[in-house]
Protein backbone atom coordinates (compact mmCIF):
# COMPACT_ATOMS: atom_id res chain seq x y z
CA UNK A 1 0.00 0.00 0.00
CA UNK A 2 1.28 3.46 -0.85
CA UNK A 3 1.28 6.34 1.64
CA UNK A 4 -1.91 7.77 0.12
CA UNK A 5 -3.65 4.39 0.23
CA UNK A 6 -3.02 3.61 -3.42
CA UNK A 7 -2.08 0.20 -4.78
CA UNK A 8 1.37 -1.37 -4.54
CA UNK A 9 1.94 -3.18 -7.82
CA UNK A 10 5.35 -4.48 -6.68
CA UNK A 11 4.00 -6.79 -3.99
CA UNK A 12 5.43 -10.31 -3.79
CA UNK A 13 3.22 -13.08 -5.18
CA UNK A 14 3.81 -16.66 -4.02
CA UNK A 15 4.43 -19.50 -6.44
CA UNK A 16 1.03 -21.00 -7.39
CA UNK A 17 -0.58 -17.83 -6.05
CA UNK A 18 -2.05 -14.72 -7.63
CA UNK A 19 -2.81 -11.04 -7.33
CA UNK A 20 -5.27 -9.02 -9.35
CA UNK A 21 -6.41 -5.40 -9.48
CA UNK A 22 -10.00 -4.94 -10.62
CA UNK A 23 -11.85 -1.88 -11.97
CA UNK A 24 -15.46 -1.59 -13.02
CA UNK A 25 -17.70 1.31 -13.99
CA UNK A 26 -21.19 2.01 -15.30
CA UNK A 27 -21.89 5.13 -17.37
CA UNK A 28 -24.10 7.84 -15.90
CA UNK A 29 -26.81 7.08 -18.47
CA UNK A 30 -26.65 3.34 -17.72
CA UNK A 31 -25.97 2.49 -21.38
CA UNK A 32 -22.33 1.41 -21.01
CA UNK A 33 -20.14 -0.58 -18.66
CA UNK A 34 -16.53 -1.66 -18.39
CA UNK A 35 -14.26 -3.95 -16.43
CA UNK A 36 -10.48 -4.08 -16.34
CA UNK A 37 -8.50 -6.74 -14.46
CA UNK A 38 -4.71 -6.79 -14.22
CA UNK A 39 -3.43 -10.25 -13.27
CA UNK A 40 -0.19 -11.64 -11.90
CA UNK A 41 -0.80 -15.38 -11.87
CA UNK A 42 -3.90 -15.25 -14.06
CA UNK A 43 -6.36 -17.20 -11.93
CA UNK A 44 -8.56 -18.42 -14.79
CA UNK A 45 -5.72 -19.29 -17.15
CA UNK A 46 -5.59 -22.85 -18.49
CA UNK A 47 -1.87 -22.30 -19.14
CA UNK A 48 -1.23 -21.39 -15.51
CA UNK A 49 -3.32 -24.34 -14.30
CA UNK A 50 -1.27 -26.70 -16.45
CA UNK A 51 2.02 -25.13 -15.29
CA UNK A 52 0.99 -25.57 -11.63
CA UNK A 53 0.20 -29.24 -12.22
CA UNK A 54 3.79 -29.65 -13.46
CA UNK A 55 5.33 -27.85 -10.50
CA UNK A 56 6.05 -24.73 -12.56
CA UNK A 57 3.61 -22.30 -10.97
CA UNK A 58 5.51 -19.03 -11.52
CA UNK A 59 2.79 -16.34 -11.39
CA UNK A 60 4.97 -13.76 -13.18
CA UNK A 61 5.01 -16.03 -16.22
CA UNK A 62 1.20 -15.82 -16.49
CA UNK A 63 0.14 -12.17 -16.60
CA UNK A 64 -2.57 -10.27 -18.44
CA UNK A 65 -4.65 -7.12 -18.53
CA UNK A 66 -8.23 -8.08 -19.30
CA UNK A 67 -10.43 -5.31 -20.75
CA UNK A 68 -14.15 -5.61 -21.48
CA UNK A 69 -16.56 -2.96 -22.79
CA UNK A 70 -20.32 -3.48 -22.66
CA UNK A 71 -23.44 -1.73 -23.90
CA UNK A 72 -24.30 0.24 -27.02
CA UNK A 73 -22.11 -0.81 -29.91
CA UNK A 74 -21.83 -4.38 -28.63
CA UNK A 75 -19.41 -6.15 -26.34
CA UNK A 76 -15.64 -6.01 -26.83
CA UNK A 77 -13.36 -8.37 -24.93
CA UNK A 78 -9.57 -8.67 -24.77
CA UNK A 79 -7.56 -11.06 -22.59
CA UNK A 80 -4.13 -11.98 -23.91
CA UNK A 81 -1.86 -13.78 -21.49
CA UNK A 82 1.85 -12.98 -21.65
CA UNK A 83 5.01 -14.35 -20.07
CA UNK A 84 7.53 -12.95 -17.63
CA UNK A 85 9.43 -11.08 -20.35
CA UNK A 86 6.40 -8.86 -21.06
CA UNK A 87 5.90 -7.85 -17.40
CA UNK A 88 7.22 -4.64 -15.88
CA UNK A 89 6.15 -3.42 -12.45
CA UNK A 90 7.07 -1.05 -9.66
CA UNK A 91 5.19 0.12 -6.60
CA UNK A 92 3.08 2.52 -8.70
CA UNK A 93 3.00 0.91 -12.17
CA UNK A 94 2.03 -2.40 -13.72
CA UNK A 95 2.50 -3.07 -17.43
CA UNK A 96 1.99 -6.21 -19.49
CA UNK A 97 2.93 -5.92 -23.14
CA UNK A 98 1.49 -2.73 -24.66
CA UNK A 99 -1.01 -1.99 -21.85
CA UNK A 100 -0.42 -0.63 -18.39
CA UNK A 101 -2.06 0.78 -15.26
CA UNK A 102 -0.38 3.27 -12.95
CA UNK A 103 -1.10 5.40 -9.90
CA UNK A 104 -0.68 9.11 -10.67
CA UNK A 105 -1.48 11.92 -8.26
CA UNK A 106 -4.09 9.90 -6.42
CA UNK A 107 -5.76 8.64 -9.62
CA UNK A 108 -5.53 5.28 -11.32
CA UNK A 109 -4.74 5.65 -15.04
CA UNK A 110 -5.08 2.74 -17.47
CA UNK A 111 -3.60 2.83 -20.98
CA UNK A 112 -5.20 0.11 -23.10
CA UNK A 113 -3.76 -1.28 -26.32
CA UNK A 114 -5.10 -4.79 -26.91
CA UNK A 115 -6.57 -7.07 -29.56
CA UNK A 116 -10.07 -8.43 -29.00
CA UNK A 117 -11.16 -12.06 -29.26
CA UNK A 118 -12.72 -14.10 -30.78
CA UNK A 119 -13.01 -11.57 -33.67
CA UNK A 120 -9.75 -9.58 -33.80
CA UNK A 121 -10.05 -5.79 -33.59
CA UNK A 122 -8.04 -3.05 -31.92
CA UNK A 123 -9.00 -1.90 -28.43
CA UNK A 124 -7.13 1.33 -27.67
CA UNK A 125 -7.78 4.16 -25.26
CA UNK A 126 -7.39 5.61 -21.78
CA UNK A 127 -9.34 5.16 -18.55
CA UNK A 128 -8.93 7.42 -15.52
CA UNK A 129 -10.38 6.50 -12.15
CA UNK A 130 -10.53 9.30 -9.56
CA UNK A 131 -11.36 8.11 -6.03
CA UNK A 132 -13.21 10.24 -3.53
CA UNK A 133 -10.97 8.49 -0.97
CA UNK A 134 -9.08 5.24 -0.52
CA UNK A 135 -9.93 2.50 1.94
CA UNK A 136 -7.06 0.94 3.88
CA UNK A 137 -8.96 -2.00 5.33
CA UNK A 138 -8.36 -5.52 4.00
CA UNK A 139 -10.69 -8.48 4.51
CA UNK A 140 -9.56 -12.06 5.10
CA UNK A 141 -11.48 -14.47 2.88
CA UNK A 142 -10.04 -17.77 4.11
CA UNK A 143 -9.54 -18.90 7.67
CA UNK A 144 -5.95 -19.90 6.97
CA UNK A 145 -5.08 -16.30 6.10
CA UNK A 146 -3.99 -17.15 2.56
CA UNK A 147 -6.59 -15.10 0.64
CA UNK A 148 -7.37 -11.42 1.06
CA UNK A 149 -9.53 -8.76 -0.56
CA UNK A 150 -9.19 -4.98 -0.25
CA UNK A 151 -11.66 -2.47 -1.73
CA UNK A 152 -9.06 0.20 -2.54
CA UNK A 153 -11.31 2.89 -4.02
CA UNK A 154 -14.92 1.74 -3.84
CA UNK A 155 -16.43 5.17 -4.54
CA UNK A 156 -14.85 6.76 -7.61
CA UNK A 157 -15.50 8.62 -10.83
CA UNK A 158 -14.34 6.99 -14.04
CA UNK A 159 -13.79 8.69 -17.38
CA UNK A 160 -13.22 6.57 -20.47
CA UNK A 161 -11.85 7.97 -23.73
CA UNK A 162 -11.21 5.39 -26.48
CA UNK A 163 -10.03 5.92 -30.02
CA UNK A 164 -10.81 2.32 -31.02
CA UNK A 165 -13.71 2.04 -30.78
CA UNK A 166 -14.61 5.74 -30.75
CA UNK A 167 -16.20 5.99 -27.32
CA UNK A 168 -16.23 8.49 -24.46
CA UNK A 169 -18.29 8.46 -21.27
CA UNK A 170 -18.14 9.00 -17.50
CA UNK A 171 -19.77 7.31 -14.55
CA UNK A 172 -19.38 5.87 -11.06
CA UNK A 173 -16.58 3.35 -10.67
CA UNK A 174 -14.88 0.96 -8.30
CA UNK A 175 -11.32 -0.36 -7.72
CA UNK A 176 -10.22 -3.32 -5.60
CA UNK A 177 -7.44 -5.89 -5.09
CA UNK A 178 -7.42 -9.61 -4.40
CA UNK A 179 -4.44 -11.78 -3.52
CA UNK A 180 -3.83 -15.38 -2.54
CA UNK A 181 -1.01 -17.81 -1.85
CA UNK A 182 -2.77 -20.84 -3.34
CA UNK A 183 -5.03 -21.39 -6.39
CA UNK A 184 -8.59 -20.11 -5.95
CA UNK A 185 -10.14 -23.47 -6.85
CA UNK A 186 -8.22 -25.22 -4.07
CA UNK A 187 -9.87 -23.05 -1.40
CA UNK A 188 -13.26 -21.95 -2.77
CA UNK A 189 -16.19 -23.66 -4.46
CA UNK A 190 -17.54 -20.33 -5.68
CA UNK A 191 -19.03 -16.98 -4.71
CA UNK A 192 -21.44 -14.16 -5.53
CA UNK A 193 -20.21 -10.57 -5.30
CA UNK A 194 -21.96 -7.25 -5.88
CA UNK A 195 -21.15 -3.59 -5.43
CA UNK A 196 -23.73 -0.81 -5.60
CA UNK A 197 -22.98 2.91 -5.33
CA UNK A 198 -25.26 5.77 -4.32
CA UNK A 199 -24.67 9.44 -3.54
CA UNK A 200 -23.55 8.48 -0.03
CA UNK A 201 -21.02 5.76 -0.81
CA UNK A 202 -20.76 2.13 -1.86
CA UNK A 203 -22.31 -1.05 -0.49
CA UNK A 204 -20.57 -4.38 -1.15
CA UNK A 205 -21.85 -7.92 -0.61
CA UNK A 206 -19.44 -10.86 -0.88
CA UNK A 207 -20.93 -14.32 -0.22
CA UNK A 208 -19.08 -17.54 -0.93
CA UNK A 209 -18.42 -21.15 -0.01
CA UNK A 210 -15.04 -22.48 1.08
CA UNK A 211 -14.22 -26.10 0.37
CA UNK A 212 -13.18 -26.99 3.91
CA UNK A 213 -14.36 -24.18 6.17
CA UNK A 214 -17.92 -23.56 5.07
CA UNK A 215 -19.59 -20.37 3.96
CA UNK A 216 -18.34 -16.83 4.35
CA UNK A 217 -20.32 -13.61 4.10
CA UNK A 218 -19.05 -10.05 4.02
CA UNK A 219 -21.31 -7.01 3.92
CA UNK A 220 -19.76 -3.58 4.17
CA UNK A 221 -20.81 0.01 3.60
CA UNK A 222 -18.00 2.38 2.60
CA UNK A 223 -18.63 6.10 2.80
CA UNK A 224 -17.27 8.72 0.41
CA UNK A 225 -14.45 9.48 2.87
CA UNK A 226 -13.27 5.85 2.71
CA UNK A 227 -14.60 4.74 6.11
CA UNK A 228 -15.66 1.07 5.99
CA UNK A 229 -18.40 -0.16 8.31
CA UNK A 230 -19.65 -3.72 8.65
CA UNK A 231 -23.36 -4.17 7.96
CA UNK A 232 -24.45 -6.14 10.99
CA UNK A 233 -27.83 -7.19 9.57
CA UNK A 234 -27.52 -7.35 5.78
CA UNK A 235 -30.64 -7.85 3.67
CA UNK A 236 -31.49 -11.47 2.87
CA UNK A 237 -30.16 -13.41 -0.07
CA UNK A 238 -32.41 -13.22 -3.10
CA UNK A 239 -32.36 -15.24 -6.34
CA UNK A 240 -31.56 -13.91 -9.78
CA UNK A 241 -32.44 -15.93 -12.88
CA UNK A 242 -29.76 -18.35 -14.06
CA UNK A 243 -27.85 -17.25 -17.15
CA UNK A 244 -29.50 -18.18 -20.42
CA UNK A 245 -26.64 -20.07 -22.09
CA UNK A 246 -24.59 -21.82 -19.40
CA UNK A 247 -27.23 -21.78 -16.63
CA UNK A 248 -24.95 -20.25 -14.00
CA UNK A 249 -26.87 -19.83 -10.71
CA UNK A 250 -26.93 -16.23 -9.46
CA UNK A 251 -27.92 -14.71 -6.12
CA UNK A 252 -27.50 -11.34 -4.48
CA UNK A 253 -28.93 -9.42 -1.54
CA UNK A 254 -32.03 -7.27 -1.57
CA UNK A 255 -34.53 -5.85 0.90
CA UNK A 256 -36.92 -8.48 2.20
CA UNK A 257 -39.79 -9.12 -0.19
CA UNK A 258 -38.12 -7.30 -3.09
CA UNK A 259 -36.72 -9.37 -5.93
CA UNK A 260 -33.70 -7.91 -7.73
CA UNK A 261 -33.63 -7.91 -11.51
CA UNK A 262 -30.98 -8.35 -14.17
CA UNK A 263 -30.53 -5.31 -16.41
CA UNK A 264 -27.92 -6.94 -18.63
CA UNK A 265 -25.90 -10.14 -18.54
CA UNK A 266 -22.46 -8.99 -19.66
CA UNK A 267 -20.64 -12.33 -19.46
CA UNK A 268 -22.26 -15.75 -19.67
CA UNK A 269 -19.47 -18.35 -19.57
CA UNK A 270 -19.34 -21.99 -18.43
CA UNK A 271 -18.11 -21.00 -14.95
CA UNK A 272 -18.61 -17.25 -14.55
CA UNK A 273 -21.31 -14.62 -15.02
CA UNK A 274 -20.98 -10.85 -14.85
CA UNK A 275 -24.17 -8.81 -14.79
CA UNK A 276 -25.52 -5.33 -14.28
CA UNK A 277 -28.46 -5.63 -11.91
CA UNK A 278 -30.94 -3.50 -10.01
CA UNK A 279 -31.53 -4.28 -6.36
CA UNK A 280 -33.06 -2.50 -3.37
CA UNK A 281 -31.01 -1.78 -0.25
CA UNK A 282 -32.40 0.13 2.72
CA UNK A 283 -35.49 1.04 0.74
CA UNK A 284 -33.52 2.55 -2.14
CA UNK A 285 -33.30 1.13 -5.66
CA UNK A 286 -29.64 0.80 -6.66
CA UNK A 287 -27.81 -0.37 -9.76
CA UNK A 288 -25.00 -2.80 -9.09
CA UNK A 289 -22.22 -4.67 -10.81
CA UNK A 290 -22.59 -8.34 -9.97
CA UNK A 291 -20.59 -11.53 -10.50
CA UNK A 292 -21.22 -15.21 -9.87
CA UNK A 293 -18.30 -17.63 -9.96
CA UNK A 294 -18.39 -21.46 -9.93
CA UNK A 295 -14.91 -22.81 -9.29
CA UNK A 296 -16.33 -26.34 -9.34
CA UNK A 297 -17.17 -25.72 -13.00
CA UNK A 298 -13.85 -23.98 -13.69
CA UNK A 299 -11.96 -27.06 -12.51
CA UNK A 300 -13.56 -29.29 -15.16
CA UNK A 301 -11.29 -30.41 -17.99
CA UNK A 302 -13.78 -29.46 -20.70
CA UNK A 303 -13.98 -25.91 -19.34
CA UNK A 304 -10.20 -25.62 -19.30
CA UNK A 305 -10.17 -26.68 -22.96
CA UNK A 306 -12.72 -24.03 -23.96
CA UNK A 307 -10.79 -21.26 -22.22
CA UNK A 308 -8.05 -21.32 -24.84
CA UNK A 309 -10.49 -19.69 -27.29
CA UNK A 310 -11.10 -16.71 -24.99
CA UNK A 311 -7.55 -16.35 -23.70
CA UNK A 312 -4.75 -16.53 -26.29
CA UNK A 313 -1.18 -16.57 -24.99
CA UNK A 314 1.91 -14.82 -26.30
CA UNK A 315 5.04 -16.47 -24.92
CA UNK A 316 7.97 -14.41 -23.68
Amino acid sequence: MQSDGGPDFSQAVANNGYAWWYVDAISDDGHHGLTVIAFIGSVFSPYYARARSRGLGDPANHCAINVALYGKGGKRWALTERGRGALTRSNNEFSVGPSRMFWEGGDLVIDVDEITVPIPSRLRGKIRLSPSATTRRSFQLSRDGQHYWRPIAPFSRVHLDFQKPGLSWSGPGYFDWNTGETPLEDTFSGWDWARASSDNGTTIFYDGLRRRDGAFSLATAISKDGTASDIESPPPRAPLPTTSIWRIPRETRSDAGVLPRVIETCEDTPFYARSMIETRIGGKAMRAMHESLSLDRFDKRWVQTLLHFRMPRIAG
